[in-house]
């Protein structure tokens, strides 16, 4: 935001220094980007926050100025003379889409004459980086950048009717708008429309079939509230950005509507003559609230309790009680009652960021000065610490890294065909984006349709990682990413579970190890357990859903040739996705010290014929469980099969156990105990023959 010097000295005397200004500003919060020299005036560069729209004018600069030194504010109150004749009686409006626009007003100035704005206006505009019109087109940017309040002004003679319809586009409505370009209209905008066509894009910018020129002899001045993610949709979709814009985004005052309208007919008056007939044309469609939050100490009717207790608390010191009160008062607030140790306020309709305590603690801290808190104080301190799910989250990265494997950050939105071809957690629509990503997606992957539907599954997004990794000759390519998933449900807001999905160039075995050390790592006394999985992006085997102590946790397989074609692989690939959510719930995030046996450990083999569909995790599963306490290890040696000496169907697996006994050296009987042990679970649970 660019303020003029000149422009600020109209509302309240600037008396300090600059370099005393600029700071002050600065340390309240609008920093100070530079200073240029424009003639005899400065134009003063301020940053302003997302959450200060009310400093996107002068007006509201100056009230920052008026509190921070203590100066007296003279805002004009704008009175335009009128005519007798109502201006309803020449003109309706009728609001058909009031949640994209709760405020519509028209006001009807006849008998202008188009022509250049006086110097004081032009020089004043151009201090901020305005090119001068003509007097009713600056009168609307003066008054924009005067209170931050955005204008525009139709010519009364190119409107079709005597009616203006505020409402969504029609099927395939376009507009032609001031900056000589052709918009297509949709769904969601809002649409500024006489009785035949759109004249404006509410909020954005106008058309050029409505638009003011030399001929106008008669105006329509709109002023208006317009939704502010409304507008941010609409500029964005249409790449339309303007200072309209800008300011309806962050949100306008509801209340400054009638303001902006009287002050705008006010100077064109003096600056384009004319007659102003009676009243504005005021629809108001919804109720808006100046502020829209709520907290624990802000009551039903938008009122606001500050504890002087807290200030203490929050700033460490306890400034002057009237100097608080004279602060909260200057800045617009309404004091509604004062009581011990405590002050209950409203917000002004301006300060829609002002909603709780707190913020009424930071208005006092930063108007009374940050620097003067003194550094020794002793402020209050709580204790923090980090969420379960960040902690998980760093060990998964820790053991992911250690095995080698990149952090993957992918985008969110996905096209058509890699929703349809892959889709784990869910067969429910994925759901779609209004807002379609454009760019490097598109440039990466030819023929993939509109990225505009939000993933069910983190895997589609990093096989394009391998396959751009692949095509730039990275054929090693070792993937991970932790991030949301986006599942529809029946009926209210979808689950967003996080997940770890994972994509590999090496073996099926080396990513299940990865795996197993992730459970060992984070959850080791959590069961593990493998079973058949069949879809189609796989290959049959090996393919695997993984259940954690009972729960679903995911999936891990090699893909096929089917799903390496779908996805413009070269090379085999290993995938795997996990719920990460199954995982904190199973985390032991507090580490326990145990101690390492000083006795020796004893390993035996163990050759066992079962039939070919046990997998071996049914196996190691079955060891581990009669093992008992002794069993420190199960390790996989090879698979045999002979027909001839075992029968059809059948396989002999030979593994090895270690074992080990925190108390003493284990004795031959113990070893013979747990071995039989062993046998006899097996045999039980898998009809398995040992061979001796």
């Amino acid at each position: 935001m660019i303020v003029s010097h000149k422009w600020l000295q109209q509302y309240l005397p600037l008396k300090m220094s600059h370099d005393d200004l600029v700071h002050r500003l600065t340390m309240s919060g609008l920093n100070y980007d530079g200073t240029t020299q424009i003639g005899d005036d400065q134009a003063i560069n301020l940053e302003v926050t997302s959450n200060r729209p009310d400093c996107l004018g002068h007006l509201g600069v100056a009230r920052e100025i008026s509190v921070l030194f203590d100066l007296p504010l003279s805002i004009p109150n704008p009175n335009p003379p009128h005519e007798s004749e109502l201006a309803s009686a020449k003109f309706t409006v009728e609001v058909l889409s009031p949640r994209l626009c709760p405020r519509y007003s028209v006001r009807i100035i006849r008998g202008v004459k188009i022509g250049p704005s006086p110097m004081w206006m032009r020089q004043q505009l151009e201090a901020i980086g305005i090119t001068p019109v003509n007097n009713v087109v600056d009168c609307t940017n003066y008054v924009m950048f005067e209170c931050g309040q955005p204008l525009h002004a139709f010519d009364r003679a190119k409107l079709r009717g005597s009616k203006i319809v505020v409402r969504e586009p029609l099927p395939n409505e376009t507009m032609h708008a001031i900056d000589h370009r052709q918009y297509i209209l949709s769904t969601g905008m809002c649409i500024i429309a006489d009785s035949e066509r759109a004249i404006a894009i509410g909020g954005v910018m106008g058309g050029a079939d409505s638009e003011v020129s030399d001929s106008t002899c008669d105006i329509a001045l709109e002023s208006a509230f317009f939704d502010p993610l409304s507008v941010r949709n609409t500029a964005r979709k249409l790449n339309l950005h303007s200072p309209s814009s800008y300011r309806f985004e962050r949100g306008v005052d509801v209340q400054g509507v009638d303001w902006a309208s009287r002050r705008c007919c006010e100077l064109i008056l003096k600056t384009a003559g004319g007659k102003l007939l009676d009243r504005a044309v005021d629809a108001v469609a919804l109720e808006t609230d100046s502020v829209s939050a709520s907290s624990a100490f802000r009551s039903n009717d938008n009122s606001i309790t500050l504890r002087w207790r807290q200030v203490e608390r929050v700033l460490g010191i306890l400034p002057p009680t009237d100097l608080m009160l004279r602060t909260l008062e200057k800045l617009g607030l309404e004091i509604r009652e004062k009581r011990d140790g405590q002050v209950t306020v409203v917000a002004p309709s301006w300060r829609r960021d002002l909603s709780r305590e707190i913020d009424l603690v930071e208005e006092v801290g930063r108007i009374y000065g940050y620097e003067n808190v003194p550094d020794n104080v002793a402020v209050p301190m709580a204790p923090s610490y980090r969420p379960a799910t960040s902690r998980v989250l760093d060990k998964v990265r820790r053991v992911m890294t250690a095995g080698g494997f990149d952090e993957a950050m992918t985008p969110s939105l996905v096209p058509q065909a890699w929703a349809d071809a892959f889709s784990p957690w869910s067969n429910k629509p994925a759901l779609e984006s209004n807002q379609p990503m454009l760019g490097v997606l598109e440039k990466a992957s030819q023929n993939i349709g509109a990225v505009n539907l939000v993933r069910r599954s983190l895997i589609p997004s990093l096989l394009e990682a391998k396959r751009i990794n692949e095509y730039r000759s990275n054929e090693l390519v070792e993937l991970f990413e932790t991030a949301k998933v986006y599942l529809t449900q029946e009926s209210g807001l979808p689950q967003e579970p996080l997940m770890l999905g994972i994509v590999s160039s090496r073996e099926f075995t080396v990513v299940k190890g990865i795996i197993e050390s992730l459970i060992q790592f984070v959850a080791p006394q959590s069961k593990l357990q493998y079973a058949n999985w069949d879809n189609e992006l796989l290959d049959v085997s090996p393919a695997a859903n993984l259940t954690l102590d009972g729960d679903r946790w995911g999936f891990l397989g090699r893909m096929s040739r089917h799903g390496k074609k779908l996805f413009g692989l070269r090379q085999d690939a290993v995938i795997a996705e996990l719920d990460l959510g199954v995982l904190e719930r199973l985390a032991i995030l507090i580490p326990k010290q145990v101690a390492i046996s000083e006795f020796p450990p004893v390993s035996r083999d163990f050759n066992f014929v079962l039939p070919n569909e046990i997998p071996w995790s049914a196996l190691a599963g079955t060891v581990q469980s009669a093992g008992g306490s002794f069993l420190e290890s199960v390790r996989y040696r090879e698979t045999f099969r002979d027909e001839a000496k075992d029968g059809p169907g059948k396989k002999r697996v030979l593994l090895s156990v270690q074992l080990r006994s925190s108390t003493g050296t284990l004795t031959g009987e113990q070893l013979e105990t747990v071995g039989l042990a062993i046998v006899a679970q097996c045999k039980q649970d898998l009809g398995a023959a040992v061979l001796s």
